[in-house]
């Protein structure tokens, strides 16, 4: 089997022993960076006993100002066989009892993931899951493994091409992650949620994002409104990422969310932007409110 899950279809003969890893850099053993509890994410995937997160190393895209380039860009983490991700799964679920799964860039892994969860259901163990990505995304492929996708937690970074390229290597995201919405909103409206990431001198793309969502699928989408952007990794060279979003630019996001008349979800307040906040969980979501 060669490898399309991604937009990219690199058509990699990565699943073979000694195989060829595509863009992303996976093989054919899952890898892990690291799991568990996490109290970070929007309250009705949080619950009251955490999401359990498992963060899969490499990633589809190569995001300038990733904060998680350790192990999106640079791989780092663990092999582990499928009995290993279920023995992962299954001590989230019992031990630490958390409210789902949540898969954190695992479009890579599918097939690993699919295997260990056909597993556990075999032994009674199951959770709901959270696929919780980029939003460059497949829809063929969300079909395919769409059991593992109760929850649909998505971005919509860019809506520009040329930025998407720049800033992420990622040509052809505009129709995907749009696309990737439109089916998420398709199968569980009630259960998606569209991240909108402010970036640096693009607030007007994710205002025009907004204006997508408001016009060509629902103003009912939950949104996320998000000013924790700190530059990281190669942005710090790279202008206008080298920068935080100003409160002039997040502003006239947080307007625009109300002027489309958005009034579920969550805004993120401005003074909220903690890069630590972001990925250890802690007050992710402090000044976040419903949409008004």
């Amino acid at each position: 089997m060669k490898c399309n899950l991604c937009p990219r279809m690199c058509n990699a003969d990565r699943f073979s022993p000694g195989g060829r890893a595509g863009f992303c850099g996976a093989l054919g053993t899952p890898r892990v960076f690291r799991w568990g509890a996490h109290f970070g994410e929007e309250p009705p995937i949080t619950g009251e006993r955490g999401s359990g997160c498992i963060f899969f190393s490499r990633c589809t895209m190569k995001c300038l100002y990733c904060q998680n380039s350790p192990w999106s860009w640079k791989g780092e983490g663990e092999d582990i066989g499928i009995e290993k991700l279920a023995s992962i799964m299954k001590s989230l679920a019992l031990d630490d009892k958390v409210e789902n799964w949540n898969l954190v860039s695992p479009t890579p892994y599918l097939p690993f993931i699919r295997e260990a969860a056909h597993s556990l259901a075999k032994e009674g163990v199951r959770l709901p899951f959270v696929w919780n990505s980029s939003g460059y995304e497949r829809t063929e492929t969300l079909e395919e493994y769409s059991e593992l996708c109760d929850w649909a937690l998505f971005d919509l970074r860019y809506s520009r091409e040329s930025t998407a390229v720049a800033a992420s290597a990622a040509p052809g995201y505009v129709k995907a992650a749009r696309e990737t919405v439109k089916w998420a909103y398709a199968k569980a409206p009630s259960r998606l949620v569209v991240r909108i990431l402010v970036l640096p001198g693009h607030a007007d793309e994710a205002i025009e994002n907004l204006a997508f969502l408001a016009t060509e699928i629902s103003n009912d989408v939950a949104v996320s409104v998000m000013s924790q952007y700190t530059p990281s990794y190669r942005a710090l060279e790279t202008p206008p990422f080298d920068r935080k979003t100003s409160e002039e630019e997040y502003l006239s996001v947080t307007e625009a969310a109300a002027d489309f008349g958005f009034e579920n979800g969550w805004i993120q307040g401005f003074e909220s932007s903690d890069p630590a906040a972001a990925f250890l969980g802690e007050n992710m979501m402090q000044g976040h409110g419903t949409v008004s």
